[in-house]
C-alpha cells in the first residue's frame, strides 16, 4: 500500500505492477468469504462495483465489442478500491499519505527545477509546462489533493511537533505556488473549490461565518494567482476569448469541449434510458459529428465525465456515478477521525467538480488517485463504529 501511494505520481508502469501484485496476494490468499463480509455493508465498495459492473452488463447492447472490452479494461482499474480497502489499516493511514506526500514533493522539485531551468527540459516536462510524469490535465488536480492533506493536517491534528508544522507550511505553499505555473485549468479550478471547502469545514460550527470566511478565500486565492501568475491569467483570458469566439474559432480546447458536449447530448436524446452500450460511443458519435459538425474532429471521450456516463448507460449510467459520490459522502459522515471526515467529504465533492471539464474516472493517474485514498478513506474500520451499551435496568425502590 505505501510503495503504491509512492508511485502513484511517479510512474504508470511501476503502479500498475504493484497493482498487480496485490491483487495476486488477494487471490493467493484466498480468504473470499471473509473478504465478501467486509465488504458487503459497505456502500462504498458496493457502488464502485455496480458502477463497474454496469460496463460489462453495457457490453450486452454493444456493437463495437472491441471498443466495449477496451473502455472495460480502462473502468476495471476502480475494482482496485474494494480489493485495496481489504487491506488498509488504519494504523497505517499516515504512512499511506505520508509516502504520497513524499513522491509529491520530489514530482514538485523536478518540476520546479525545470521552471527555473537548473535542469534541461526532458521529454514530456518542458519549461512553459513543468508537468513531470503526467499530463497538466492529471497533474494540478494530484498536487490540489496533496495540499489539502496539508491543510487536512495542520488545521485538524494537534499532535503535529512545530518543526513539522513550518515543514508542512513550506510545502503547501510551494505546492500552491507549483499549481500555477503549470496549464492544468481543472485542477487551478479545484484547487480554488479546495480552498473553500477547507475553510468552511474549520468553521463549520458557524454556517454564516464559515460561508462568509470561504468565499473571502476563495477571492483572495483567485485574485492573488491572477495577479502572480502569468500563465494563470493568460489561460483565463484564452478560456473566455474561446467561450466569447465559440461560433468562429471551434477548434480551440474550450470549443471543442463544447462541440463535444453538444454532440453528445443528440446521442443522448436518441438514446436516453440506456444510452448505446459500453464501447459504442464513438461509432455514435461519428454519425452525429458528420451530420451536425462535418469540420469538427471526431472523438472518442465528451471530456465530460457525467456526459460520457448518460451516452454510454442512459439515466442509469448517471444516477450509477453519482451514486457512488454521494455513497462516499455518507461514508465519510461516519468516521470518528476530523481528517479522514472532512477529507472524505471532499474528495467526492472535487472530483464532481472536474469530471465536467474531463473524465477523471477513465484516466489512469487521475483514477488510480481516487481508488488509492478512497480504499482507506471510507473503509468501515471496527473501531469506528458506535458501541451498543447495555441498558440498565431501574432498580425498584426498596
Amino acid at each position: 500500500m505505501m510503495a503504491l501511494g509512492f508511485v502513484l505520481p511517479l510512474s504508470t508502469a511501476a503502479s500498475y505492477i504493484i497493482a498487480l501484485l496485490i491483487i495476486l496476494l488477494w487471490l493467493a490468499r484466498g480468504d473470499f468469504s471473509n473478504d465478501w463480509k467486509q465488504l458487503r455493508n459497505n456502500p462504498v465498495a458496493l457502488s464502485v462495483t455496480g458502477f463497474v459492473l454496469l460496463h460489462i452488463v453495457g457490453l450486452l447492447w454493444t456493437t463495437d465489442i472491441k471498443n466495449g472490452i477496451y473502455v472495460l479494461k480502462k473502468e476495471s482499474v476502480l475494482l482496485l478500491l474494494p480489493i485495496l480497502m481489504l487491506f488498509a489499516k488504519k494504523e497505517h493511514i499516515d504512512l499511506y499519505i505520508n509516502t504520497f506526500l513524499i513522491a509529491m514533493t520530489a514530482s514538485m522539485s523536478l518540476s520546479f527545477a525545470v521552471w527555473f531551468e537548473v535542469i534541461p527540459p526532458a521529454p514530456g516536462i518542458k519549461t512553459a509546462d513543468p508537468t513531470p510524469f503526467m499530463s497538466h490535465i492529471s497533474y494540478t488536480p494530484y498536487l490540489t489533493i496533496a495540499v489539502s492533506l496539508i491543510l487536512y493536517r495542520l488545521l485538524f491534528s494537534r499532535d503535529i511537533a512545530m518543526p513539522a508544522r513550518v515543514l508542512y507550511v513550506v510545502m503547501a505553499v510551494s505546492m500552491s505556488i507549483n499549481i500555477f505555473i503549470t496549464r492544468g485549468r481543472a485542477g487551478q479550478i479545484m484547487f480554488f473549490a479546495m480552498i473553500g471547502i477547507v475553510i468552511f469545514q474549520y468553521n463549520q460550527k458557524n454556517l454564516i461565518r464559515a460561508a462568509t470566511l470561504s468565499f473571502f478565500g476563495i477571492l483572495t486565492a483567485f485574485l492573488l494567482s491572477y495577479s502572480t501568475s502569468d500563465v494563470f491569467r493568460s489561460r483565463l483570458h484564452e478560456a473566455v476569448n474561446n467561450i466569447n469566439t465559440y461560433e468562429s474559432k471551434k477548434t480551440t480546447d474550450v470549443g471543442l469541449r463544447i462541440a463535444f458536449t453538444l454532440n453528445s447530448l443528440e446521442i443522448i436524446k436518441k438514446h436516453p434510458l440506456s444510452g448505446v452500450g459500453t464501447g459504442d460511443f464513438n461509432i455514435e458519435y461519428e454519425k452525429v459529428n458528420a451530420l451536425h459538425s462535418p469540420d469538427m474532429p471526431a472523438t472518442g471521450n465528451p471530456h465530460n465525465m457525467y456526459v460520457l456516463a448518460l451516452v454510454q448507460f442512459g439515466i442509469i449510467g448517471l444516477l450509477s456515478l453519482l451514486a457512488l459520490l454521494y455513497t462516499q459522502i455518507l461514508q465519510a459522515g461516519k468516521s470518528n477521525n476530523l481528517l479522514r471526515r472532512n477529507f472524505g467529504i471532499a474528495l467526492p465533492v472535487l472530483f464532481a467538480l472536474i469530471m465536467f471539464s474531463d473524465s477523471y474516472l477513465r484516466g489512469h493517474f487521475t483514477t488510480m488517485l481516487f481508488a488509492y485514498f478512497s480504499s482507506f478513506i471510507y473503509k468501515d474500520y471496527e473501531d469506528d463504529r458506535p458501541v451498543s451499551l447495555p441498558v440498565e435496568k431501574p432498580r425498584l425502590p426498596m
